[in-house]
């Protein structure tokens, strides 16, 4: 699997294709924004029918981060859930494709606006958690520092052979990282739009998710 490492904020980091994130010096496992049920809730909702593979597909790209990873901790940064229904909704096979990956290792799940509630599995519940010289919670604070965080689901365009495309991406400055959503079935909010554009500042670089991910100057 290809991995780009960088550092931040002390902290020696590794962007994985998925969205996922790797601190390899503390054995963690860093993901945001699952929206596991976002196809349950947006079909109780009144809203389009969507294929109802999202949940598995993106636990077994989890899966697959964890078996590359081996971490002792993950950490999943809020909006795993859709909302509280959708958890319910897929508490049974969320549980069972999880269940052996859960045991041995601490498991945090911190809470979103999607989620602020308990969810009924096996980890911790937190509102954020800090580790070392990083901060991790769901939204970016104003002033904060050292923070890893989700929410926007930062996502950018660029030229390639050609052709315009779009990609998820992590968004990172000196003080702040945002992660991309890791769902399936998740949107995004282009980097040079607010309120991106007033967390960040001027020096920031994307790295692009994919099969080989890269850092590139933050487009304005």
């Amino acid at each position: 699997m290809n991995t780009l490492s960088f550092s931040f904020c002390g902290a020696e980091l590794c962007a994985l294709p998925s969205g996922g994130l790797h601190w390899p010096g503390e054995s963690t496992l860093i993901v945001s924004d699952l929206h596991l049920g976002k196809a349950e809730r947006t079909a109780r909702r009144g809203g389009p029918i969507l294929p109802p593979y999202e949940v598995i597909e993106t636990l077994d790209r989890l899966l697959e981060d964890i078996a590359f990873t081996t971490p002792r901790t993950v950490i999943c940064l809020g909006d795993s859930f859709d909302d509280l229904t959708a958890a319910k909704a897929t508490k049974s096979v969320v549980s069972e494709r999880l269940a052996p990956v859960l045991a041995g290792r601490r498991w945090l799940w911190i809470e979103g606006n999607h989620d602020p509630g308990p969810v009924e599995l096996t980890g911790e519940h937190l509102a954020e958690f800090t580790l070392g010289p990083l901060t991790f919670r769901h939204i970016a604070h104003p002033t904060g520092s050292g923070e890893v965080s989700g929410h926007y689901h930062p996502k950018t365009r660029l030229r390639l052979k050609g052709r315009t495309i779009t990609r998820r991406c992590f968004l990172v400055d000196d003080s702040r990282l945002i992660l991309p959503a890791y769902g399936t079935y998740t949107g995004g909010l282009f980097c040079h739009q607010a309120p991106l554009t007033t967390l960040i500042g001027p020096e920031a670089q994307t790295i692009l998710t994919g099969p080989t991910p890269r850092a590139l100057p933050l487009q304005r």
